[in-house]
């Protein structure tokens, strides 16, 4: 194959680099098109087709339905590894010696303290506040408890800025659902694992000793996992261009919290408990809005199924359906709510109509499913998905500061109005 490509634009043809990556993907290299070509720039609406980076994180095949994170299988990690190892993996390049993770650990739960000035941030939102409000909110904030930008040429600084937001935001979260419920604030247990102290301190009773559940443990380990990093989507590709103009870690990844934030992106798993209310609201017919969702001209949208970027079955919801299948048996739940999401889960998966159109189930419909059944409150869903995405979007900032990316500053095609005179008021 040429190592170019050829762009011919009235007549004149120009030649630029093609640029292979490790598992022979192709791109085109065109940072030099503007230049060369006095002016000429591409427009891709949605990046669907413009590489903004180079990464060696995470790669995602679509068409394939495979998802890897350091060149390791999703499903390998999800059943062998526990989040604090993906976590390093994907922030450091490889998985950790017993002795690296220890010290992870122990250096995380040392950052785990947060500024007591911090709760009278929390104290200040109303109940009725949304939880991915607050947590970016709460976010943003510790910068100002944490002036100090990071020297990002220093290891030293760059892994103590890493171990004090792995540290702090777990307690973020459970401060934000249990502000909400009315509980009081509290930390963790360092004794116990990153994923069950982080929901020890959400859901511990003040009246009542702590109980250990492997099953619910073992679900929300995978689910953090499966939502670690999934390359240059909306929320990461934010927390790179924020962290390009050198903003610090905690600003940046504040702005990645609010992009996730949309019921298009983080905000799916929400949507689908939604549309499951609504379901049961209307009656409880999955037949009927199944019928809905295949009409062109009705404007019931089935959440949770299908994915932009896989073509076939999300690779990430065939692991977390046998989890989601666990923890129903053995928490028990009645729910009907739950039972409408099994219909219409059997149904799809049976329905040549979704079938031919590869329309699966996909990891928020699952998701959603397990958090209502562990008793998360359906707003505090993408919170819990920005917890899992935490150690992905310090990977995606570290490595592009590292790159020494440049600003990210893209590019439009004007169709508005050419130069006009001004109109006095008078003859407006």
């Amino acid at each position: 194959m040429s190592k170019n490509a050829t762009l011919e634009i009235n007549g004149q043809k120009y030649e630029f680099p093609l640029v292979t990556g490790t598992e022979n993907e192709v791109a085109i290299d065109i940072k030099d098109l503007r230049a060369v070509t006095g002016g000429v720039t591409t427009i891709d609406p949605g990046y669907k087709n413009t590489g903004s980076c180079e990464s060696s994180i995470t790669f995602l095949d679509g068409e394939k339905g495979i998802l890897r994170y350091r060149g390791y299988s999703i499903e390998e990690l999800a059943e062998k590894a526990d989040f604090l190892e993906v976590a390093y993996l994907l922030i450091f390049g490889e998985l950790p010696t017993q002795e690296e993770l220890d010290k992870f650990k122990k250096d995380i739960c040392d950052q785990s303290i947060v500024d007591e000035d911090i709760r009278k941030i929390v104290d200040a939102f109303p109940k009725s506040a949304h939880p991915m409000g607050v947590i970016s909110s709460l976010t943003s904030a510790l910068t100002s408890f944490n002036p100090s930008s990071v020297n990002v040429d220093s290891k030293e600084d760059m892994y103590k800025a890493i171990v004090k937001i792995l540290g702090k935001f777990p307690v973020l979260v459970a401060w934000t659902l249990r502000k909400k419920q009315g509980l009081p604030l509290d930390y963790g247990d360092c004794s116990l694992g990153y994923v069950e102290n982080t929901y020890k301190m959400m859901f511990k009773q003040p009246n009542k000793d702590y109980t250990t559940n492997e099953v619910v443990i073992n679900a929300l380990n995978k689910l953090l996992i499966l939502h670690a990093d999934h390359e240059q989507n909306c929320s990461t590709s934010t927390v790179r261009i924020v962290g390009s103009s050198h903003a610090g870690l905690f600003a940046s990844l504040s702005a990645g919290i609010s992009a996730l934030w949309g019921p298009l992106h983080g905000g799916a798993n929400q949507a689908v408990l939604e549309m499951l209310e609504a379901i049961k609201e209307d009656g409880g017919d999955t037949k009927k809005y199944m019928a809905k969702a295949k009409d062109k001209d009705d404007p019931f949208r089935l959440m949770g199924f299908g994915h932009r970027v896989y073509k076939n079955f999300d690779p990430r919801a065939k692991i977390i359906k046998k989890a989601a299948d666990d923890v129903l048996e053995q928490l028990g739940v009645e729910d009907p709510i739950l039972d409408i999401a099994k219909g219409l889960e059997k149904e799809a998966l049976n329905d040549s109509y979704f079938v031919d159109r590869k329309l699966y189930p996909n990891v928020d419909f699952y998701s959603g499913i397990i958090y209502r059944a562990m008793g998360i409150p359906t707003d505090m869903f993408t919170v819990m998905f920005a917890l899992g995405r935490l150690p992905g979007w310090i990977a995606q900032w570290r490595e592009m500061r590292l790159r020494k990316e440049p600003i990210g500053r893209p590019r439009q095609l004007y169709v508005g109005e050419t130069q006009r005179a001004f109109k006095p008021m008078s003859k407006r």
